[in-house]
């Protein structure tokens, strides 16, 4: 069996490669964690060894699944789940919706967990992006549907001649057999997914992405945001837990830029479930039970 780094650290594509991964990094952080802190509704856990002090990121409590076998037996809740939709079966209790985002939430971060006490924090935070990247397409693929990355070029004209911004789009989900969308154009029917661990600096950028392709196209481009969440450790002589979702930039962006399709949270932000915020801010699992369907078949 490869190390936890290496296993860690190598690309996933299959959503029995995320449980194991997922498996593989409670055990070992149950072995590791000699110290916990709560603060409010997330636990702040800490590991020394040969006398190095190492702290991870901050963990739900309501969401996060510590145990090896709890984890186990609600992943295979999570994997009937799924058939039902892939069945077109969408009607789901909120106790299905709930054990979806727990199940997502643990499955990225036990991958994080992992990272932090194995690996140097700033080579670790590529991967622990790509992980989650390769997670939500593995989802989207196990539900059947057709999806794939682009990198949408937008012309634009200098003294030099034509030049092209390059807008990456994380994924293209299309309601057809083969996503239709190219570097040049934006099928109506598909849709764009950004991305982002979380919105910490890069808020504009999804939001900036969706107006220059509706410039471009002239013509509404359906776009939607993912992010696992948006709250950090804060330190200090106990370290608490300090949130990253600018609530107010999020309403100015949507007011006086453009109106995403939805933003989606495994975790969601407190401010999120609260006027006007929760009229576009929404769970993870509203996505793939709902709103994705929805958006495809308009």
């Amino acid at each position: 069996m490869s190390s936890l780094v290496d296993d860690l650290k190598s690309s996933k594509n299959t959503l029995n490669e995320f449980r194991e991964i997922a498996e593989r990094s409670l055990n070992y952080m149950l072995d590791m964690i000699d110290e916990t802190i709560i603060y409010n509704d997330y636990k702040i856990c800490s590991s020394t060894t040969a006398g190095t002090r190492k702290t991870i990121r901050p963990l739900n409590m309501n969401l996060f699944i510590a145990d090896a076998n709890q984890f186990k037996q609600e992943y295979n809740e999570f994997e009937k789940c799924l058939l039902k939709i892939r069945e077109k079966n969408y009607n789901f209790q909120k106790e299905n919706e709930i054990l979806i985002d727990r199940v997502v939430y643990t499955i990225q971060q036990a991958i994080g967990v992992g990272f932090d006490l194995v690996v140097e924090s700033n080579s670790a935070r590529k991967h622990v992006g790509n992980r989650f990247e390769e997670l939500i397409r593995t989802i989207f693929r196990s539900l059947d549907i057709k999806l794939k990355k682009i990198v949408s070029s937008i012309p634009y004209h200098t003294e030099q001649g034509e030049s092209y911004y390059k807008c990456e789009t994380d994924i293209v989900l299309s309601p057809f057999d083969k996503v239709k969308s190219t570097s040049l154009m934006i099928d109506p029917a598909e849709i764009i997914i950004s991305l982002k661990t979380t919105t910490k600096d890069r808020m504009p950028k999804i939001f900036i992405d969706k107006l220059l392709m509706e410039k471009f196209l002239d013509r509404p481009v359906k776009m939607v945001g993912i992010s696992q969440n948006d709250i950090q450790r804060k330190e200090g002589a106990k370290p608490t837990v300090n949130t990253t979702f600018v609530a107010n930039l999020f309403m100015v962006y949507t007011q006086f830029l453009t109106d995403l399709n939805g933003y989606y949270y495994m975790d969601l932000p407190h401010r999120a479930k609260e006027e006007p915020f929760n009229r576009h801010i929404f769970r993870f699992s509203k996505l793939i039970t709902k709103d994705v369907w929805d958006l495809l078949n308009s």
